[in-house]
């Protein structure tokens, strides 16, 4: 059954970020089942699609009166160029970010210490989406960009996150080292991942609150929020490369402190 549809736009498409398109399975319908509010319009190919796929993509564009246009690849391919849109494009509206305050009043919500991510710099929107999808995965409750001088969440930066933008409270600030004042008024640690830090990850403190700080590759974390940070720790390396991939460097921190965060197993479950 063809879903309802919506009356067309008489301004235009609407900019997410700075691209006005979502694409590809996962990023698409991940929008679809966590924020269908956002998306204006559904182009999906003729032919090709998985019966499976395009039913949930009706059905769920039809429960929330989404429009959806059957079209050619070409039409597709003009949409998401240099793209593999997997034959599923989302025209949406602008990405909406959450306030500082919205991500800590959800990290209470959870029964657990809260765990915040802040980037200083990143600009790579490739490098952005990887590390919303390892925030979501591992436990992350909210991630805290820069305005200036950063990526934007786009549709580039959700197709990288395989749809985790849409499960994701992303604040964008004016001011980084203002946030991280705010965040330790509301009782959480800050934990610069430095090169030079003086602790190591496996032995520095993880307990609490906390709000991992990750910076850009090459430039690292300014000094400037370093200042604002409780302690720097590095990841121990064996290997002659000096450092990671920013979006790797996330992914360790939040693993480990995921890690450190299991309970324990009693002495009699052990035996």
């Amino acid at each position: 059954m063809e879903p309802a549809r919506r009356d067309e736009p008489t301004d235009g498409p609407r900019a997410y970020g700075d691209d006005r398109y979502v694409y590809g399975i996962n990023p698409v319908l991940e929008l679809l089942r966590g924020k269908p509010g956002q998306i204006d319009r559904l182009s999906i190919q003729e032919q090709g699609l998985k019966e499976s796929i395009a039913g949930e993509i009706f059905s769920r564009a039809s429960a929330h009166g989404i429009r959806v246009d059957r079209v050619d690849r070409v039409r597709l391919d003009g949409m998401a160029p240099k793209s593999v849109h997997q034959g599923v494009v989302a025209e949406v509206r602008q990405f909406d970010y959450s306030t500082l305050e919205q991500i800590l009043a959800a990290a209470k919500m959870h029964g657990r210490p809260g765990l915040i991510v802040m980037l200083d710099g990143i600009q790579d929107p490739m490098n952005l989406g990887a590390i919303i999808r390892s925030a979501h995965a591992l436990g992350a409750d909210g991630i805290v960009i820069a305005k200036d001088r950063a990526a934007a969440v786009t549709g580039v930066v959700a197709k990288a996150s395989a749809g985790a933008t849409a499960h994701t409270k992303i604040a964008r600030v004016t001011n980084l080292a203002r946030a991280l004042e705010e965040l330790k008024a509301a009782g959480y640690w800050s934990v610069a991942a430095e090169p030079s830090g003086e602790e190591t990850l496996w032995s520095a403190r993880l307990d609490g609150p906390i709000t991992i700080v990750v910076g850009a590759e090459g430039a690292g974390v300014r000094r400037g929020i370093l200042e604002h940070c409780d302690y720097l720790v590095r990841i121990p390396m064996l290997g002659q490369v000096a450092s990671l991939n920013a979006s790797v460097s996330a992914a360790v921190l939040l693993a480990e402190v995921m890690r450190r965060r299991q309970p324990k197993p009693s002495a009699s479950s052990a035996e």
